[in-house]
Order: structure tokens, then C-alpha cells, then sequence
């Protein structure tokens, strides 16, 4: 029989050697991610998440981090936890089957250059794998939180985030902490968000060139949503004053 403390100890751990490898190899990922996010969602863009079980639970946690505040007060930014709608959810269950319950809503949902983000600690679940084909095809950028390498959604998604750890539940744990890391980076970097690159590429995820992407263009994909919380940009110098109305005139 095991010894409960024995099992405590051990369990606080694998806690703290998967802590160790998140710190030495993904701080700096998460703090790319969190400039990225920033960049994204500051121009209009959305955060889509899902996940399966502990998972999705997490998926959520992020959003309302999101679309609430992590610490400090600032705007409310998009992102939708895929799993918390329950009537499309359970719609797209019964008609589609459960293997596209992801993939649907993120073709619904998701625009280019908008940001999904995967959470699984066995990075095998066929829902998640086909979420993740959806995006890339339809032009988003996908990111997965995953348990250790290899796995299938680690290899679809365009960047992936690797928990070092045998155990479901210490994967987990460190995927919290990985998504307090991402919110504390995406809060740093809001207050000078930046351009995404061509690093960003949600597609391609190819070679680096360094140069800014070029700005959505007017009515586009991202555009066409208002960046919540910033003021409209002012007018170029030089620019004439809207004309004013002329006198009103009765009909008839």
C-alpha cells in the first residue's frame, strides 16, 4: 500500500522538476506569445481556445482572463472558450460527431491572423487535431499546450508549448501556470503592443525575415472588427473638415 505522504511528496516533485523545465526552456516562448496575442488582439483580432476535460476547464480560465482582466484594469479583449457553448456544442455533437465539435466552430469563428490555442495533455485527442488542421487552412495562427513531445497536435500546430512530465495531472498544474506566465506577458506587452512579423505568418509559420506584415486592409478580416477600448486614430494633417449639412428644406 502506498503512504499517502510518500505520495504527496512525490506528486510536489514531478511538480517542481516539470516547473524547472517550463523555466528553462518556455518563458521565453510564452513571452513571445503574450507580445503576439497582444499585438493581435489590440488590432481587433480574437483569441479562440478548447480543450477536453481539466483541459477545456483551463481554455476557460484563460478566456475570462481575457475578456475580464488578469491583474491590473484594462480593456476587454475577444476570446471565446469553444467548449462553454453548450447548445452548439451539443448540435454540432449530435449531426457532425465529436470529432469536428472544434473544427466547425473555429471555421465559424475564426478569422486570419486570429490566434487558437489548443490545450491537451496527451496530444492526441481527434477533436483538437482536426480544430487545429481547420485553422491552419483557414488562415489562423495555432498554438498547443501539450504534455512531452512527441504527439500528433505538437506537430499540426504552428508553435507548441511541451510539458515535461509522465503524469496527466502534473501537466496540467504547469499548464496553469504556463497560462498566468502567457497573461502576465500579454499584460507587459499591451502597453506597446507591436506589428506581428512575418514570424507570425498563421499559416506558414516559415522563414524569418524580420519585416512588419502589412496592416489589414479596410473591411478585412481583422478591421472589420473595432480594436475595443483604443480611439479611432486622428485625421492626417492636412485633411479637410467633413462638410457641413446644408439648410434643411421641407418636402412639398
Amino acid at each position: 500500500m502506498t503512504d499517502p505522504l510518500h505520495a504527496a511528496h512525490t506528486h510536489c516533485q514531478c511538480l517542481l522538476d516539470a516547473l524547472g523545465h517550463l523555466r528553462r526552456r518556455g518563458l521565453g516562448q510564452l513571452t513571445e506569445w503574450g507580445g503576439h496575442l497582444a499585438a493581435v488582439l489590440h488590432l481587433g483580432g480574437r483569441l479562440l481556445a478548447a480543450g477536453n476535460g481539466g483541459s477545456a476547464a483551463q481554455a476557460q480560465h484563460l478566456t475570462a482572463e481575457l475578456v475580464g482582466r488578469y491583474r491590473t484594469e484594462r480593456p476587454a479583449y475577444s476570446a471565446i472558450a469553444l467548449h462553454a457553448e453548450t447548445s452548439t456544442l451539443t448540435a454540432i455533437g449530435n449531426d457532425y460527431g465529436f470529432e469536428e465539435l472544434y473544427a466547425r466552430q473555429v471555421s465559424a469563428h475564426g478569422r486570419p491572423g486570429d490566434v487558437l490555442l489548443l490545450m491537451s495533455t496527451s496530444g492526441r485527442s481527434p477533436n483538437l487535431l482536426a480544430a487545429a488542421d481547420t485553422g491552419r487552412l483557414a488562415g489562423l495562427r495555432v498554438w498547443a499546450m501539450t504534455g512531452p513531445r512527441p504527439n500528433p497536435l505538437a506537430d499540426r500546430a504552428d508553435e507548441a508549448l511541451c510539458i515535461e512530465a509522465d503524469n496527466t495531472a502534473t501537466v496540467q498544474e504547469a499548464h496553469l501556470v504556463a497560462l498566468h506566465l502567457l497573461c502576465e506577458s500579454f499584460d507587459a506587452a499591451r502597453t506597446t503592443p507591436r506589428l506581428p512579423t512575418t514570424t507570425d505568418h498563421p499559416t506558414t509559420g516559415g522563414p524569418v525575415t524580420g519585416h512588419p506584415a502589412p496592416a489589414p486592409a479596410p473591411g478585412g478580416p481583422i478591421a472589420d472588427r473595432p480594436a475595443t477600448g483604443h480611439p479611432a486614430p486622428a485625421p492626417a494633417p492636412g485633411t479637410p473638415p467633413p462638410a457641413a449639412p446644408g439648410p434643411h428644406v421641407p418636402a412639398g
